[in-house]
């Protein structure tokens, strides 16, 4: 039999000098006793993976507004393929796994219905704006209920790294800092492969020097992204692609932007239309009228204002959930 002690014991006899120890996690806002065969991080891990949060994933978008098919990515496959980039690299470098899981397991959970398009309407209409990185952080804090409290009392390093991995935030562990780059890694690729399969691109659009340095396969290109990651680590200590991968990835990542995610092809503007007129429209009925919040909100009215309540459900919606409560209200 394998306890946590073992485990602590072992982490320290295999994995790198860089790498985050359970033994020397920062830990919890509330102190809990220790579980007898899981590490501070696997704990978070299974908080995470068996919230409601993670499980509405599974019906969120990711970029397609309206995929006709079911081999498009959703926000739930984007965190799941995030994850196995991210194990991939800790694995290698030596770095901690389990924490590294529960980062990338985290990292979206506080995602908005219809992908970034909502949390574009929610940031130009909600005073004080919408991140969906502090979102996350505020689902697992306080919006999800476990053991009957709110929050799920993760460890802070996990906290910091669901904080800190868009942008220019640098998280304060190398495991965050493989979630981050696993996380771009995971998201131009698939949707690559989303755009070549709706057919919004070809490969012969795909910009030449990025694909003859990655390849031409998705797979590929996975792999050797991840292995430069990996060699440029072991060279400098510093987790990301070298100057000259780092390039291209931004050149890809340029014209994904320009050619499928700011497209008319992927975004008719009548969609788009639609997706605002949604969340406006539930956004300011939940102000209106906050009687008609779940009971677990009312705690959230009281305590953060009916704006904050208003923002916190409808960015906690379900695509298919927000057009049914869109229908319920308003009978369009």
């Amino acid at each position: 039999m394998i306890k946590r002690e073992d485990i602590e014991k072992r982490e320290k006899e295999i994995l790198s000098p860089m790498a985050t120890l359970s033994t020397d996690s920062r830990g919890r806002e509330f102190d809990e006793p220790q579980c007898e065969y899981r590490t501070v991080f696997q704990r978070d891990r299974d908080r995470i993976i068996h919230s409601k949060a993670f499980r509405r994933l599974m019906h969120k978008t990711q970029v397609f507004l309206s995929p006709e098919g079911d081999h498009f990515r959703t926000r739930l496959t984007h965190t799941i393929e995030v994850t196995q980039v991210a194990r991939s690299i800790a694995r290698i470098l030596g770095l901690n796994e389990d924490l590294t899981e529960a980062i990338a397991l985290g990292h979206d959970i506080g995602h908005t219905p219809f992908g970034h398009t909502g949390e574009k309407i929610l940031d130009s209409i909600h005073e004080g704006g919408f991140r969906h990185n502090e979102q996350s952080l505020r689902v697992v804090d306080r919006l999800e209920i476990h053991n009957g409290r709110r929050g799920m009392n993760l460890t802070y390093e996990v906290r910091d790294g669901i904080l800190k991995h868009p942008g220019n935030l640098k998280a304060e562990t190398p495991e965050g800092l493989v979630v981050k780059i696993s996380d771009r890694i995971a998201y131009i690729n698939h949707d690559i492969d989303d755009a070549l399969r709706s057919g919004v691109l070809c490969q012969a659009d795909l910009p030449e020097k990025p694909i003859e340095m990655f390849g031409e396969a998705h797979g590929d290109r996975i792999d050797n992204m991840i292995k430069n990651v990996i060699e440029h680590a072991d060279r400098t200590g510093e987790i990301s692609m070298d100057d000259e991968h780092q390039e291209q990835l931004m050149v890809l990542r340029r014209f994904m932007f320009e050619h499928v995610y700011d497209s008319e092809a992927v975004k008719k503007e009548e969609e788009l239309q639609q997706v605002r007129n949604i969340i406006e429209s539930l956004y300011q009925h939940y102000i209106e009228k906050p009687e008609d919040l779940p009971d677990e909100m009312k705690e959230i009215v009281k305590e953060d204002g009916v704006r904050t309540a208003a923002k916190d459900f409808v960015a906690g919606m379900t695509d298919r959930y927000a057009i049914t409560m869109y229908r319920e209200y308003f009978g369009e």
